[in-house]
């Protein structure tokens, strides 16, 4: 007796809309993830030293727009797929009020953080001439 086993993973919603959206979202910020992150740790720990690497090695650095932007799309990545990945998680464990009330409170602390994240990355100083 033979059974074949299909991989766990959540199937393409159907039709069009938020669902969809979520579910094509979710890929790629995923594969952005697994490139952004892996550049950053190759950088931070192979490329540079990190004996040098303290507050004025980040703040050097930000001086780069292209630093900022390559963080800052990490951090909109990490928020927005940590966020539908615990939404998935709350929905499949929870029902009814519960479940909306936990959704809600989700989606403000994703909201609070990524507010953080971007107030630091915008308004770092830049350095100012040596």
């Amino acid at each position: 007796m033979s059974t074949s086993r299909q991989p766990a993973r959540r199937p393409k919603p159907q039709g069009s809309g938020w669902e969809l959206a979520v579910w094509y979202l979710m890929r790629l910020t995923g594969l952005g993830l697994f490139v952004l992150a892996l550049a950053h740790y190759l950088i931070t720990h192979f490329i540079s030293d990190p004996a040098i690497q303290n507050a004025d090695w980040i703040t050097a650095r930000w001086g780069n727009i292209a630093w900022r932007t390559a963080d800052w799309l990490m951090l909109a990545f990490v928020v927005f797929h940590a966020t539908m990945g615990m939404r998935t998680v709350v929905g499949d464990y929870t029902r009814g009020g519960v479940r909306t009330l936990l959704t809600m409170l989700l989606y403000l602390l994703a909201i609070v953080l990524f507010a953080m994240g971007t107030l630091v990355v915008v308004t770092l100083p830049l350095p100012g001439p040596a």
